[in-house]
């Protein structure tokens, strides 16, 4: 899975990091750790992972679970809104908004890295403080809301909405998993205000577009 492979990196590059040149003569054991290092490097470079095949799959620490664990469930719950946003960001946008899928792209990958590595905490509370600032920042120039909205209008504001579904989704899982293991605040708080954020975004993206809100009409059918 793509962002455990992305774990396993992170972890391969921090251990692996270059080191002063010992003139110690152990030149025998210093091949031995670089031919170490490359087959590492081939390992995480391969696309074709075999071992899988069984229903399990590797986290970023080394262990094993199956597929259909909860933590593999959010892990991919967390790439589909990723890939989700990769759709998004096909559309013309606005550069701040382009800028800030782009930073939220980088996000969630730091967030699979977590949710790839348990216990371990990756995510920060910048990140989450970032994304408050945004949902401020776009929502100062639109006009209050006294109706619901429906998810729609122009392409990209739609777009907006289905990446606000999958992340409401991938909340409920990361719910699931942390009544099981903790995860932690930062991560849980990220994908709350992230929703919160694509919720305006798609308010902006129509009003980029030259329409308004879609206003849901209460009743309309009813009679």
């Amino acid at each position: 899975m793509t962002v455990c492979i992305r774990a396993r990196q992170y972890n391969s590059a921090h251990n692996n990091e270059e080191k002063p040149v010992s003139n110690t003569g152990n030149s025998e054991k210093d091949n031995d750790q670089g031919k170490d290092n490359e087959r590492k490097g081939n390992r995480l470079s391969k696309n074709v992972t075999r071992p899988g095949d069984s229903g399990s799959t590797g986290l970023g620490d080394g262990s094993r679970t199956t597929k259909d664990s909860l933590r593999i469930d959010t892990i991919g719950e967390v790439d589909e809104l990723n890939s989700s946003l990769g759709v998004l960001l096909c559309e013309e946008l606005p550069a701040k908004v382009r800028a800030a899928l782009l930073d939220i792209q980088h996000d969630l990958f730091d967030l699979g890295g977590e949710l790839c590595l348990p216990g371990m905490s990756v995510m920060k509370d910048a990140q989450v403080a970032r994304l408050e600032e945004l949902v401020e920042d776009f929502n100062a120039d639109l006009p209050m809301l006294k109706e619901f909205i429906l998810p729609g209008g122009t392409r990209p504001a739609a777009i907006a909405h289905v990446c606000r579904t999958v992340c409401r989704r991938a909340e409920r899982s990361m719910v699931r998993l942390n009544n099981a293991e903790a995860l932690s605040e930062p991560a849980r708080r990220y994908v709350n205000r992230l929703s919160d954020l694509l919720f305006v975004l798609g308010r902006v993206l129509n009003r980029a577009g030259g329409r308004g809100d879609v206003l849901w009409q209460k009743g309309k059918n009813a009679a």
